[in-house]
């Protein structure tokens, strides 16, 4: 079982990671946020690998869980790539979490530790196995088309819904500036739209 303060060190470097990348922050900012000495982080991270790897690692199993409960909730291929997109409209919206942290890491993979380098890309094949599955079913049911292939289809719709969220950053983290870019990429996908 983990304890609280495990927890609070994860969401604090979770949250310095997305607002700073990971070469941009360190124990010392997060033991005073947690309210622990620097040691305590290291007793239950290590390294800052080990630290950052365990980040993503947890950011992946809530995803999946996210992605479960669409699936659940939600049979039409479009309304996920609605909801998809509006997850993070939202999030840009309330500033709680403006950017996917995957893609912030993943700008750095140069510089990253093997472990955290090897959490960005697992993240990304989860995703765009998710995001390619989705878009088969639409095109098995004839809402969306994949002219190049789901694979091809999936990792556009990730680069946009990414570099939206790059646009949106430089623009004050203005949600209608993700939304211009994200929706017409999904606008793209659709079936019944003519390019």
């Amino acid at each position: 079982m983990v304890s609280e303060t495990y927890e609070k060190i994860l969401d604090v470097a979770e949250r310095l990671m997305v607002s700073r990348g990971y070469n941009a922050f360190s124990y010392a900012d997060i033991a005073p946020e947690v309210g622990v000495g620097k040691a305590t982080i290291h007793h239950h991270f290590p390294s800052k690998a080990d630290l950052a790897a365990t980040v993503l690692a947890r950011y992946r199993k809530n995803n999946r869980r996210h992605v479960e409960g669409l699936l659940a909730t939600v049979a039409d291929p479009v309304a996920r790539l609605e909801a998809y997109i509006g997850f993070w409209e939202d999030c840009i919206r309330r500033q709680d979490m403006p950017f996917c942290i995957g893609a912030l890491l993943a700008s750095e993979i140069p510089s990253l530790p093997e472990a955290v380098v090897q959490q960005v890309r697992s993240h990304f094949a989860d995703l765009a196995g998710w995001l390619r599955a989705v878009i088969e079913d639409g095109v098995a049911n004839g809402l969306l088309k994949a002219e190049h292939g789901s694979a091809v289809a999936a990792d556009c719709l990730i680069a946009s819904v990414h570099g939206a969220m790059l646009a949106a950053r430089v623009a004050d983290s203005d949600p209608t500036v993700f939304s211009a870019i994200a929706r017409r990429a999904l606008d793209q996908l659709l079936a019944s739209k003519t390019m």
